[in-house]
């Protein structure tokens, strides 16, 4: 086995992971992180070393996705007759969309919050990395994340209420 398939082997879930959490959608997790990895074996030897290997390929992960957002920033109309055609929504369903409408809720206030906020909040939650694995991607020390992180959280929380308050 080549060093890079043990890198794949290794790092896959937790790029197809972070990349899910961030879109909501296995289909464009897939695509992202195969696009991921395509792009780490090209540029592998180019791997400073600078963070851990998970670090990297998140990071790259995360401008795949970034890119692959603005390009597919599109929405699809729906005419009217086609809306008229769809079945009843079940109980199950409802919740599933309340529960898409909050995470909405949640990432257009974190897009709002500024960085470093954003960015720390992101590896954080959505890569699950420690504060020491988000210290090293910043250059700060341990503490540095940690209270950026818990800034982001406050941020965030004081956003829904804002627009809690505004619906």
């Amino acid at each position: 086995m080549t060093d890079f398939e043990q890198i794949y082997n290794t790092y896959f879930n937790d790029v197809y992971l972070y990349i899910l959490r961030l879109s909501g959608n296995a289909h464009i997790a897939e695509e992202i992180t195969s696009e991921t990895f395509f792009k780490a074996m090209k540029s592998i030897n180019s791997f400073r070393g600078d963070c851990g290997v998970r670090v990297w390929l998140c990071q790259i992960a995360k401008n795949c996705y970034y890119s692959y957002v603005k390009k597919n920033n599109r929405t699809e109309r729906v005419e009217e007759e086609e809306l008229a055609m769809l079945p009843d929504v079940s109980p199950g369903v409802e919740e599933e969309l309340a529960r898409r409408d909050e995470v909405e809720r949640i990432q257009k206030v974190l897009h709002e919050i500024g960085e470093p906020y954003r960015e720390v909040f992101m590896w954080r939650v959505y890569a699950e990395l420690s504060f020491k694995q988000i210290a090293q991607i910043f250059g700060k020390s341990e503490n540095w994340a940690c209270v950026t992180y818990h800034r982001a959280r406050k941020k965030i929380l004081e956003g829904l209420e804002v627009n809690n308050r505004e619906n």
